[in-house]
């Protein structure tokens, strides 16, 4: 099994920051051996789960969404295995619940089919 845990959610003005994080382990989880597709996703009440963000462990690439484009940024520290998301000049439209998600292989797309793995989320709030 693999065990994802986010943590660094809270509350926020609009124009503030946060960074959250998602630390991996579990005993499929063997990044010495296989590179995986590690992504954040969003959901806000009433709305479907969406891809915010992806990082794929073997080369660093990363994708956006276009709605975050230039304000988050994606990165991974493989020695703590653990994946980040700085969140700059939030808007009120951010708020959702975050989740980061894995998958082995490559980063094909950014969607909730594609990832096998979950965490359980960390809340994001932003107030105007």
């Amino acid at each position: 099994e693999m065990q994802l845990v986010e943590s660094g959610g809270g509350s926020v003005q609009a124009g503030g920051f946060l960074r959250l994080s998602c630390a991996a382990s579990g005993d499929v989880y063997i990044p010495s051996r296989w590179n995986y597709c590690m992504g954040w996703f969003r959901q806000a009440p009433g709305k479907e789960r969406e891809g915010v963000a992806s990082i794929y462990s073997g080369d660093g690439s990363t994708y956006y969404a276009d709605s975050v484009k230039g304000r988050f940024t994606i990165s991974q520290d493989n020695a703590k295995n653990t994946l980040y998301l700085q969140m700059n000049s939030l808007k009120e439209e951010d708020t959702a619940m975050y989740y980061c998600a894995t998958r082995r292989d490559g980063c094909r797309v950014l969607s909730v089919s594609y990832f096998d793995y979950w965490g359980q989320g960390t809340q994001v709030t932003v107030s105007s």
